[in-house]
This record gives structure tokens, sequence and C-alpha cells, in this order.
């Protein structure tokens, strides 16, 4: 089984959002019920006048009025709600920018510890100490060097900076030509005959 994913940590200030968040809701649902008591108490007011029952249609129409002063209540504690909500959110980022200031203090403490001022100096000296060293060099180089051996050096830069340029192609081998003539063959000296010695019988 692969490694379970930690559940996203849950803070006191996510909690206290997520609690006026619920309230504001049923203040909501309760505005709701509310308007339906008035558009009710508007019909039976409207019922009884039409009947001639002119007490009842007061009646009617004062309960209306009390509800609607309710409904102007909660709104003001929806208004409430939503406001406090936003200000904590906006507390939140706030902190979090000022988290972010914070450590960007800190790592601007440590490249100042870095860039003081004597290991700039330092590292400037060495560096004009390294151009020096090598402008040194190219005049001893140049001074070694005839014009001539200059032009030539040159020439030989711009050489192999066009090969460079050039796509690699495999360059000829320079084979010797094949000789059309056939070899002269030594004449061959005849053999001499071997001279035989004619042997004498000898007397018994």
């Amino acid at each position: 089984m692969g490694a379970s994913q930690s559940a996203p940590k849950v803070t006191k200030q996510d909690r206290a959002i997520l609690d006026l968040k619920l309230q504001r809701d049923k203040v909501r649902q309760y505005q709701k019920k509310i308007q339906v008591v008035l558009d009710r108490e508007h019909e039976i007011a409207k019922q009884q006048l039409a009947a001639g029952n002119k007490d009842r249609a007061l009646i009617a129409l004062r309960k209306r009025k009390y509800q609607e002063s309710l409904l102007l209540k909660t709104d003001a504690q929806v208004e409430n709600l939503e406001k406090l909500v936003s200000t904590i959110e906006f507390s939140l980022v706030e902190v979090s920018v000022l988290h972010g200031l914070q450590q960007g203090n800190e790592v601007l403490k440590e490249i100042h510890k870095e860039l003081n001022i004597e290991n700039v100096e330092r590292i400037m000296e060495e560096t004009a100490e390294a151009r020096e060293y090598q402008r040194e060099i190219d005049e001893m180089l140049a001074g070694t060097l005839s014009l001539e051996d200059e032009e030539a050096v040159q020439a030989e830069l711009r050489e192999l900076q066009l090969q460079s340029l050039e796509p690699a192609e495999e360059r000829p081998i320079d084979l010797p030509s094949v000789p059309t003539d056939a070899p002269e063959v030594p004449a061959k000296e005849p053999e001499s005959e071997p001279q035989q010695q004619a042997r004498l019988p000898v007397a018994a």
C-alpha cells in the first residue's frame, strides 16, 4: 500500500471562520421563514378586509410589521457576520504576508553578510590582478612573435574557424599511382656445364 496522504491541518482560525459562516447561513434561513410569514400576513389582511373584517385585517398588518422589524434586524446580523469573516480572512492574509516579509529579511541579512565591504573589495582586487596578469601574458606573447609569425598565426586561426563552420567530410586518401610499364627482369646468365673429369683406368 502506498503512503497515505496527510490531511490538511485545520487551525483555530479556520474553525472560527467556519463557525461564523454557519451562523450566517442559519440567519439567512431564518430570513426566508420571515419572508414567508410576511407574504402570508399580507394575504390574510387582504382577505379580512375584503370580508369586511377591518379589525382582523389590522391585526394581520401589525403582525406583518413586526416581522418586517425582525427581518431588518437579521439583515444587520448577516452584515456583521460577513464583515467579521472578511476581517478575519484579511487578517490571515496580512499575517501570511508579514511572515513572508520576515523570511525575506532573514535571507537579505544572510546575503548582506556575504556581500560585506571587505569581501567585495577582495573580490575586486583579485579580479583586477587576474586581468593585469592576463594583460602581461598577452604582451609577452605579442613581443616574442615577429610580424610574419603573427600574420601566420592569424591566418591559421581563420582557417580553423572556417573548418569549424564547414560540415565534416571525409578527405580523399592519396594513393600511389599504379605503374603501367611491365617490370624489367634481369637476363639470366647461362649456367656453366660441369666439367667432367675423365678418370683414367688404373692398371691391375
